[in-house]
């Protein structure tokens, strides 16, 4: 049986893993710009390494690593709130704290959004907090339950809906046409982000954090639903106490992987396709893109559900080097934005206008070792990260 310490280091090194996953995923817009076309356009003399590149992070992290984010942003609620609670002995201490928290990542949000890089998450998070957790703490389970029923209705009718209709409306015409037009946008934020001034690439920023904030409403009901799963989570001890919960995560390994590993497996190989012939759309593509959402999130159970299942002879190594990267995640995330930005678009080193597919994936595993090796120095001289600190003194503050 593990120890109290022993299941929060296991949440902390499934942060760290799903901080190292979704720089496999953000590391492709800083060079490409916001969507439709995430891996931009494969070159003639494109390497089969290049193609792997490509296919690995469309199956193994694309969708993957932000459910888990969310996820975990869930749990981390109840057990923040429930922590203020014990030292303060009052749920509406426990509710204000947690709010005036919320405020300061929507700050961190915005100005990471406008001044390095316009995919943050932490604005979207902030919102849907306010919106899904804040009045949750100390809440009846029966509650959470209500709310998630209620948040999962949401998700499914926006999910169907733009299946058929993507099913329904689409002909060949319009998906040509919109092929056509996605090649023009990406080539045109491929040349503003590795090759243009300060100046404009801020302004292309700018647009694209517009776009992606406002686009974000449609995601709400998925991250409420994935806040209130990690709420329960920690409710119901699946996830603090996985070792009494073992058939419950391994049917949820089994039922994820199941569903994951086809859906992801076609959906590579379509984007893989797609790189290569962007101006030939299948309305495979499109149907599956309006499922990616739940695709994506059941491969992600299935790794949740894996890491609840390890063994301590597996996960004491993992944990010693991941552990430290997800105690200082919002430092890391931030920090990921920046490296990426100064190394890779014009304003910098520019290194976006000629890297492959393969060099930016081989960027995105030597920063995830600098940050490993640099979350071990940290943590031997402090106990939390520099981010994590500041949030602390300004959360704290009277």
């Amino acid at each position: 049986m593990n120890l109290p310490a022993d299941r929060y280091t296991r949440i902390d090194a499934l942060r760290g893993l799903a901080v190292f996953g979704i720089l496999l995923v953000n590391i492709w817009s800083f060079v490409w710009g916001f969507e439709p076309m995430r891996y931009g356009i494969l070159q003639p003399d494109a390497t089969l390494a290049d193609m792997l590149s490509i296919a690995f992070v469309a199956f193994f992290a694309e969708q993957k690593f932000y459910p888990i984010f969310a996820f975990l942003f869930g749990a981390s609620f109840v057990l923040i709130t429930q922590s203020i609670k014990r030292s303060t002995g009052k749920w509406s201490d426990a509710k204000r704290l947690y709010r005036r928290r919320l405020r300061w990542l929507l700050g961190c949000g915005v100005l990471h959004g406008t001044l390095i890089w316009f995919g943050d998450v932490l604005t979207l998070y902030s919102i849907a907090g306010f919106w899904v957790l804040a009045g949750l703490a100390g809440a009846r389970l029966r509650a959470i339950v209500a709310s998630l029923r209620n948040w999962a209705i949401v998700f499914v009718i926006l999910v169907v809906s733009g299946f058929l209709l993507n099913v329904l409306l689409l002909n060949a015409g319009s998906m040509a046409s919109q092929a056509a037009a996605a090649v023009e946008s990406v080539q045109m934020a491929n040349f503003i982000y590795t090759q243009g001034s300060l100046f404009g690439i801020a302004w292309q920023r700018l647009n694209d954090y517009a776009a992606v904030t406002t686009q974000s409403i449609f995601i709400l009901p998925h991250v409420a639903v994935l806040f209130l799963l990690g709420v329960l989570s920690v409710r119901r001890r699946w996830l603090t106490q996985p070792w009494r919960h073992r058939t419950f995560w391994r049917r949820t390994q089994w039922i994820g992987l199941a569903i994951g590993i086809p859906f992801n497996l076609l959906w590579a190989t379509l984007k893989l396709t797609e790189v290569i012939d962007p101006l030939d759309p299948s309305m495979l593509d499109y149907a599956l893109y309006s499922l990616l959402a739940v695709g994506g999130s059941c491969l992600a159970a299935a790794y949740v559900a894996t890491f609840m299942l390890a063994g301590d002879g597996i996960m004491q190594p993992l944990q010693r080097w991941l552990a430290p990267v997800g105690r200082m995640a919002l430092t890391h995330y931030l920090t990921q934005s920046l490296v990426c930005a100064v190394l890779l678009q014009g304003f910098g080193f520019g290194l976006g206008a000629t890297l492959s597919p393969s060099g930016l994936i081989a960027l995105a595993f030597a920063i995830m070792l600098l940050q490993t090796v640099w979350s071990r120095w940290w943590f031997a001289h402090h106990e939390q990260g520099p981010l994590e600190i500041l949030s602390r003194r300004m959360i704290n503050r009277n």
